[in-house]
């Protein structure tokens, strides 16, 4: 059971930092589009402390595992 609480633990985790980024990119390019109009388009976003990418694959267990010849 422990190791489920684990994967259960990392997703819940993962959902909130993506949450937390959503929340902060969404404010950000609204204050981009008051200030500078003409170029909020072309705007781009730093996650910074908010990004998950170094979650991905924390979850992964033997289920989800793929055999060597379904890799390719």
């Amino acid at each position: 059971m422990a190791q489920h609480d684990d994967k259960r633990q990392y997703r819940k985790i993962k959902r909130d930092v993506k949450r937390a980024g959503t929340h902060r990119r969404r404010q950000y390019l609204k204050r981009d589009l008051r200030k500078n109009p003409e170029e909020a388009a072309h705007a781009e976003f730093d996650y910074g402390d908010t990004s998950s990418a170094s979650m991905n694959g924390n979850d992964q267990d033997a289920t989800r595992k793929r055999g060597e010849n379904e890799a390719e």
